[in-house]
């Protein structure tokens, strides 16, 4: 596989799992009990189209075109995986829990990508989202000690 198939992959492979991020956010905004946490998933849910948008931006400075991407796109896709299926009976904290593993196992992937990557630009954009996925991450243990706090 050539430097140019490699950096390919990795940008359609970090697309598709903004698009599964958006989805989590989405229907996280649904279920959150706390309204300023509801805002914040709608937030969240729109960056996570920003990331894709940036990310997307790549491939076409690169003169490529956009295909369908396998989940698995040659990564170890178990290693940045959470189980993003919000069940009925999850309560507040449990739904917390889950968006904070989701933005630690996305900063990991961004880390690790932008490691891999050979172009520079695109290495930038890959940093500049885990920058992100990090002050998401930190809201939400902000969040999740506070309702920890309210039980008390």
């Amino acid at each position: 596989m050539g430097e140019s198939d490699s950096t390919d992959e990795i940008l359609e492979f970090a697309i598709a799992r903004e698009m599964e991020a958006n989805e989590l956010y989405m229907e996280l905004a649904v279920r959150l009990e706390n309204p300023a946490m509801r805002e914040l998933s709608l937030e969240f849910a729109k960056e996570e189209l920003e990331h894709k948008a940036k990310l997307e931006l790549e491939v076409f400075k690169r003169g490529k075109v956009l295909h369908p991407v396998e989940k698995t796109a040659g990564f170890k896709t178990a290693d940045y995986m959470v189980d993003f299926a919000v069940k009925p009976d999850m309560n507040y904290k449990d739904l917390l829990i889950m968006a904070i593993e989701k933005e630690k196992k996305s900063l990991r992937l961004y880390i690790d990508l932008a490691a891999i990557i050979d172009d520079k630009n695109s290495r930038e954009t890959l940093i500049s989202i885990a920058e992100e996925e990090a002050r998401h991450k930190v809201l939400f243990e902000i969040e999740y000690d506070e309702a920890r706090l309210r039980e008390k």
